[in-house]
Order: C-alpha cells, then structure tokens, then sequence
C-alpha cells in the first residue's frame, strides 16, 4: 500500500490575506469541535503528523481550513458535533471529572442519556459543592465563561458549622489576603435574619475553592456550599442531581454575555 506523503500545507491564499476570510476554520479548532480531543492535543496531533486534510498530512500548525475540506484522524473522517448546552443541578458527593480512580458518582453518569455528543464542565465544582453546572461542547464558549479576563457573577448559598460575627462579615466584604493574593467579594448577606450560619455570597472571582478558603481563613468550617447562579443561570424549576437542555435565548444570552 501507497504511503501518504508527509506534507506541510497553508490554507489556500492565506498569504494574500484571506486568512480574515470568516469561511475559513483553524485546523486545531475544527478538529476541537468534533470532540476529538481540546485545541492543544490537537496542535500536538498536527505536529506528529496524525491529520490530514484531503488525504495530505498536515504537520504545520496555523493552517486553515475551508467548507468542503475532509479532515481525517486514522484514517476517520472527522466532523463537527452539534452544539449541545446543558445545565445540571449536582449534587453532593458527585465529582466533575469524566472518571474518577476511586470510583465516586460523576457528573456524566447523571447526564449519559443526554447526547452522542461529548460534553465538558464549564469550571469545576467541589465534590460536595453542589448546585448550577454547566455542561458543553463549545469549546470558544467555555473559554470565555473560564477566562479570568471574563470572569462573571457567582452567587453562593453558604452554610456553617456556626454563626457568623459581624465583625468577621466586615473583613470579608472589606477584603482579606489569602495565601494566592487578595480577595474581595462583591455581597455578603445573611439568607435568614435568624439564622447567622446562613450566608449569601455574591463574587466575581473564579479562583480555585475560593469560597471555602475564605472562611476557613476566619476559622468557619463549610457544612455546605450551594451554587445558586452562574453566568446568568440559575437551578430554578430544577430538582437536585436532574438536568435540561438550555433554551434558544439563554443560550443567545450567554454567548453576547448580556448578563452580571
């Protein structure tokens, strides 16, 4: 059998300056978006010579892609997966990653009927933090939710071992430094006028298990931790560990990114 030729290819004209061309696709963003692998195992496929694109293996990176073009991985031809947008209400003691070595309750063991299509957490949630989760396949969507240039409105339902001081309320609204820098909250309130060990929190920052850092920082132990909003969603109409696809317009508004 005929070898295939180990051949660097450009995207056609793309010195002209038609790379600007909206038609045209990166290769490592196209193959992303057949659920092959992300952007960077991509790169790293073209470089080894593992695609190619109308039976000529690519190994440069940059090149561009038009409609019509046939992308192959091993031989398969790849194509693009329909966009899939889901949001799930999760649990406790339910881990984020696709599988876990110790056996535990994934988020894709609650939503393995949903699609062919393979979806990924947007951000991650502690094992018993539970609440709003996002779940998708569009990878420039995620990026932009995950981007710390982006970061948007979290709102969490906090709940203590014991009441919180009003004086410990004052440093954490004022702003405190943690071990990885300084940390402000945008709200801090209590849910129940009542009740001082129920907290809303209301924040910006992405920064891993931020929310459990900053009180246990003043000495509070998290008996739970409960997700009620993120990037304009919330768990409303939707029982604990179930899920749904998201509607038309709440996916239009998180792609303009018209919400807090």
């Amino acid at each position: 059998m005929q070898r295939k030729k180990r051949t660097a290819i450009k995207g056609e004209n793309e010195k002209s300056g038609s790379d600007k061309n909206p038609e045209l696709t990166r290769l490592n963003k196209y193959i992303a978006s057949t659920g092959l692998c992300s952007r960077r195992t991509a790169d790293e496929y073209i470089k080894n010579g593992l695609i190619t694109v109308n039976d000529k293996v690519i190994t440069e990176l940059g090149v561009k892609i038009k409609p019509g073009d046939v992308v192959k991985y091993g031989g398969r031809n790849l194509t693009e997966q329909r966009k899939v947008y889901i949001i799930l209400n999760k649990p406790e003691d339910c881990v984020t990653t696709t599988r876990d070595s110790h056996g535990k309750r994934t988020v894709f063991d609650l939503v393995n009927n949903s699609d062919k299509e393979r979806i990924y957490p947007v951000g991650r949630l502690d094992r018993n933090t539970t609440g709003v989760l996002l779940l998708t396949n569009d990878g420039d969507l995620t990026k932009k939710l995950t981007h710390p240039r982006y970061n948007k409105l979290k709102i969490y339902h906090v709940y203590l071992d014991k009441a919180l001081k009003s004086s410990d309320r004052d440093k954490i609204a004022e702003g405190m430094t943690l071990e990885d820098g300084f940390i402000k909250v945008d709200s801090i309130n209590f849910v129940n006028s009542t009740d001082k060990k129920q907290v809303g929190v209301e924040i910006h920052s992405g920064r891993n298990r931020i929310i459990r850092r900053i009180f246990e920082h003043l000495g509070y132990k998290i008996i739970r931790l409960d997700r009620v909003y993120f990037a304009g969603l919330t768990k409303k109409g939707l029982p604990r560990g179930k899920w749904r696809y998201l509607s038309s317009e709440e996916v239009s508004i998180l792609k303009r990114g018209s919400y807090r």
